[in-house]
């Protein structure tokens, strides 16, 4: 079993004047500098770039020794980072951003050509970062921009991470809450994919878990943010169109005994197919998934996707007994790492298969 263990960096401020390592000023460009290519929802300014989704990176390439980014964050704010590789399962670190500074993300390297990729982990609950620019000793280069396969994750808790860092009795902690360890993160790794998630803890397609008053996924889907505005998201502008789309809502809709009627379901998921199709147009899969939580739940997703008569949507369901409740579960009963990589190992054929992508012999991690 592999087993990943990420150091939790305590990060102080600094400031701009001591990320040079050698004389004269420092190096910088701002956030939105064309050289600078970040994957995921983001609203960009003259300046700046903004972001609160989980999952969403960025991702630079300088000569030099060192590399810092200037931000401001709403809250606080969990970044995986990556120096001189690929983002894989373990990262090489962990940065906080919170109000507002300069967080250094790689420093004490040999002079020279370098990669730097940072990931938000936490979702849009726990703050939206704005990147104002990122300082060099040395200067900047352009990074090189995925061109590969692509896949977009609608979904909820167990798309954003929750827990999945944490112990079975533990209770969340946005440190232990890491989207590079769920299902979709593994899924893109498996089929060397770029992916973009849009999720939400507690939020279902059309009931949000408890009944909550707040605005379920089929909403949330069409903002560039999760919460903190509510600008409309133009897929087209963007340039984004995914190979597959995968939706893994239910669990939520059917949470504490109540769950919403199966026509009120259909009417909801036509509603979220809409907005797929608004954005990718006809022809791309759509690949719907019901959780493992409610039995019923399945029924509801074979149904919704019969009534919307789409000969590219399809559906399929983990099955409740795909991980065990013990060394699988994270905080407050999530799936953890072990968990997710099961439930990735029963999506992964059947998006080979709408994909027509080739499943490599090579692990699921």
């Amino acid at each position: 079993m592999k087993k990943c263990f990420l150091p939790l960096f305590a990060v102080a401020l600094v400031s701009a004047a001591s990320c040079s390592g050698r004389s004269g000023a420092p190096a910088f460009i701002d956030g939105n500098d064309s050289r600078v290519v970040y994957d995921g929802r983001v609203l960009k300014s003259d300046s700046t770039v903004c972001f609160d989704w989980s999952g969403v990176s960025a991702r630079g390439r300088f000569f030099g020794t060192r590399l810092s980014v200037d931000y401001t964050d709403t809250k606080s704010d969990y970044f995986n980072v990556w120096v001189d590789r690929e983002p894989g399962v373990c990262a090489d670190g962990v940065v906080i951003a919170s109000g507002s500074g300069t967080l250094e993300l790689a420093s004490g390297l040999a002079e020279g050509e370098h990669t730097v990729a940072i990931q938000k982990r936490t979702e849009g609950e726990q703050g939206m970062m704005t990147v104002r620019g990122f300082f060099t000793d040395g200067h900047f280069l352009k990074a090189e921009r995925h061109c590969g396969r692509t896949i977009e994750f609608i979904g909820d808790s167990y798309t954003c991470g929750f827990g999945t860092e944490g112990g079975k009795d533990e209770p969340f902690k946005a440190s232990t809450e890491n989207c590079n360890l769920a299902y979709a993160a593994i899924i893109g790794r498996f089929f060397d994919a770029r992916i973009q998630t849009v999720c939400h803890s507690g939020r279902g397609l059309v009931r949000n878990y408890g009944g909550a008053d707040c605005p379920v996924m089929t909403r949330l889907y069409g903002q560039v943010f999760d919460e903190y505005d509510t600008v409309a998201y133009d897929a087209h502008a963007a340039g984004f169109k995914p190979d597959i789309v995968v939706v893994y809502l239910g669990t939520n809709d059917f949470s504490c005994g109540e769950r919403p009627s199966l026509d009120e379901w259909c009417v909801g998921f036509a509603g979220l197919l809409a907005s797929i199709r608004a954005n990718y147009g006809p022809g791309v899969p759509v690949l719907c998934v019901s959780s493992r939580a409610y039995r019923l739940l399945a029924d509801y997703v074979e149904e919704g996707v019969k009534r919307c008569a789409d000969p590219d949507v399809s559906w399929t369901s983990v099955e409740r007994d795909v991980h065990n409740d013990g060394s699988d579960l994270g905080a407050v009963g999530h799936p953890n790492y072990e968990g997710h990589r099961k439930v990735a190992c029963q999506m992964i054929p059947y998006i080979s298969t709408l994909t027509g992508w080739e499943m490599p012999l090579k692990a699921v991690e």
